[in-house]
């Protein structure tokens, strides 16, 4: 038997007015994943636990299986592992979004500063090792505007806000709070410097925004998290374009397959995901496809971009992966978000989201279509959701 999991990263949403009270799944075209209901089952998730913040961190750990009342330790210390940066027993490792504030730094204009792209984002963290980094500080260069920071002897009793959690709001209490005054510091140090750069001098005369704060959340120490295989007998392998991912399926124990046309926002390559799942179910008994577009577009607010990343997600991985796959023998897929990411509210929230569980084994239930209609009608409910890949592999 071969398995494979589509998520589609904040993909669930709710009612609009926009769609005469639909949801965006509700209205965009993706006949595969509602055959996979169609023919299958289709239910619902509880991924993220009272008392967790709805982050893409715990809510694919809870797809995984993994019971993150037990095993988290923070965010950015799944990116450092992604980016190969080991973490010592006293490191605190923070993610450092490049973000764009407003001219006075008064507002988080967008927190991805206009997802900028790696190599200026590379020279913008270099120049804030430069001038901020030192033997107690660290910044490492990632992807875009994700980056990571590990303060050495740190402290991890903070409460940090994720920016995109304050898209188009004042950042005015907002700022981490705590024991946190010099990771605050080091954040106001960085709008001078990073406000004259040459990279940003020249993205503002190209009418982009610039990358003119570094904005610090997202802190844990080093996981300890059990491998898949051990805990289901499994091999399995990864295909994502974050480093979140890369860095949760590293410490899982996941083949990591990079993909070189993968972005994470609307113009990431589908197709190459797809292919890339097919040959790593060669290899691996399990793929999980995560697809980042889907939930930067609820991010921004763009419907019309959250329309198109669904069904390209439909229509470029999931649909040509199950045409090729089941033709090959056995087979089991399961479709769903990890959380929503609703275009009204711009962030996470803790709903449940709708699964879709097909292939050999399944008996088909009354359900027909893929979308959050299943939070009610569906015939399997998981809270908590880390119990669902128990019944897919099941």
């Amino acid at each position: 038997m071969k398995y494979v999991i589509f998520l589609g990263d904040g993909m669930s949403d709710r009612p609009m007015a926009e769609l005469q009270g639909r949801t965006p799944l509700m209205a965009a075209h993706t006949p595969h994943m509602d055959r996979m209901v169609r023919e299958g089952i289709g239910g619902w998730s509880l991924n993220t636990p009272a008392g967790f913040y709805p982050g893409s961190d715990v809510a694919n750990l809870g797809v995984l299986g993994y019971d993150v009342r037990h095993s988290y330790s923070g965010r950015s210390p799944l990116e450092a592992a992604a980016m190969g940066v080991e973490l010592g027993p006293t490191d605190v490792s923070f993610r450092c979004n490049l973000v764009s504030l407003s001219a006075d730094f008064r507002i988080m204009e967008d927190f991805s500063a206009d997802h900028i792209t790696t190599p200026e984002a590379v020279e913008l963290i270099q120049t804030v090792e430069r001038e901020l980094g030192s033997e107690r500080f660290r910044f490492h260069p990632g992807v875009s505007y994700r980056h990571l920071l590990v303060w050495k002897d740190g402290r991890d009793d903070l409460t940090c806000v994720p920016p995109h959690d304050i898209s188009d709001q004042a950042i005015a209490g907002r700022l981490p709070d705590g024991p946190a005054e010099p990771i605050r510091r080091l954040m106001e140090e960085s709008w001078a410097f990073l406000a004259q750069h040459p990279v940003n001098r020249e993205r503002v005369r190209q009418g982009r925004k610039p990358a003119n704060s570094i904005w610090l959340w997202g802190q844990g120490r080093r996981p300890r998290l059990e491998k898949f295989h051990t805990l289901f007998g499994r091999r399995g392998g990864m295909i994502s374009a974050v480093d979140l991912m890369r860095g949760i399926a590293k410490e899982i124990g996941f083949e990591i397959i990079h993909v070189p046309g993968a972005t994470g926002w609307i113009d990431t390559d589908y197709a190459g995901k797809a292919r890339a799942c097919v040959a790593g179910l060669e290899r691996n008994d399990l793929m999980f496809v995560h697809v980042e577009s889907i939930d930067e577009a609820g991010h921004a607010g763009r419907l019309d971009y959250k329309l198109r990343a669904i069904e390209d997600f439909d229509a470029k991985v999931v649909g040509p992966v199950l045409e090729e796959m089941s033709a090959r023998g056995p087979l089991r897929a399961l479709c769903l978000p990890d959380h929503p990411t609703p275009i009204a509210t711009k962030t996470h929230n803790s709903d449940p989201v709708p699964f879709g569980m097909w292939g050999t084994g399944i008996a088909p239930d009354a359900n027909t279509t893929y979308d959050e209609g299943l939070l009610t009608t569906g015939s399997r409910g998981f809270d908590p959701g880390h119990g669902l890949i128990r019944a897919f592999l099941a």
